[in-house]
């Protein structure tokens, strides 16, 4: 009879110890939104030989933290309303010889074939250069700029099957600003620029074509949706003015201020 009352008293006791480390488990934290496809759950893709793959990767914090906000953008090679540039294959067109949908623009200069080959490609918006190289032959060189909206949201602008690159690894670069040459890939394909957007904390090259969205955005939107709509056209960057104080160095005000006191005195 106690024997039995002991297991019932030790049963009842787990249930009562279960249901409290339950309940110290549910502490009504919402769910974390994890921003790109990369499931914070799914490890990281490693190829067969097991090394890592460089091309994908996540910022560090010192990274993310150099990020600027972006709050105007730009056309990567000039204004539409110039006419220096056309849509050749745009965003989620379905293009069936490489079996997928388009993950991004590819922007033509007006001449078509390769007669924008090296014209300038400019930063979309202010960025921080989170990658440059060449990932492979049938991408060429590209350039990823890391940007912020102003909901401090993930944006990234890439630059494909560009020539040469300008831009520095690391550096913070200014809208408008040249970061390379219209390419063809390492004449994979006629001059033109594959121009992406991404809503991504993490720097992955993927494919040109895809089945699936993932993170990719319509570049074109992303831009429109930045753009200066004032009558006076683009306006200038904000970082374009951070290099301005060595310009003006301390010695030349102080000798302005010294000027002014010597008149005083006199």
């Amino acid at each position: 009879m106690k024997s039995a009352r002991l297991l019932i008293t030790l049963v009842l006791a787990a249930g009562l110890i279960g249901y409290a480390v339950w309940r110290s488990s549910q502490t009504g934290v919402e769910e974390v939104e994890i921003v790109g496809f990369q499931g914070a759950d799914v490890p990281m893709e490693m190829p067969e030989d097991g090394k890592p793959d460089m091309r994908f990767h996540f910022l560090s914090a010192w990274q993310a933290n150099q990020i600027p906000t972006v709050t105007k953008m730009d056309t990567p090679m000039g204004s539409e309303n110039g006419a220096l540039v056309y849509n050749a294959q745009k965003f989620r067109e379905m293009n069936e010889k490489r079996g997928g949908y388009h993950s991004g623009d590819d922007l033509n200069g007006i001449g078509g074939m390769n007669t924008d080959l090296g014209d300038p490609v400019f930063a979309a918006g202010d960025g921080l250069v989170v990658f440059k190289g060449n990932p492979s032959p049938g991408w060429g060189n590209i350039v990823i700029l890391a940007h912020r909206d102003t909901e401090g949201k993930p944006i990234h602008t890439m630059y494909a099957h560009l020539l040469n690159m300008s831009a520095k690894l690391g550096a913070l670069v200014a809208r408008g600003e040249k970061i390379g040459r219209v390419g063809t890939a390492n004449g994979y394909y006629p001059a033109h620029l594959h121009f992406e957007a991404r809503s991504s904390d993490g720097i992955d090259i993927g494919a040109g074509y895809t089945a699936l969205p993932l993170n990719r955005l319509d570049p074109a939107a992303v831009v429109a949706a930045l753009h200066d709509k004032g009558a006076e056209g683009i306006s200038p960057a904000a970082l374009e003015f951070a290099d301005l104080a060595p310009a003006l160095p301390w010695t030349g005000l102080e000798i302005k201020n010294a000027e002014k006191m010597s008149e005083l005195e006199k």
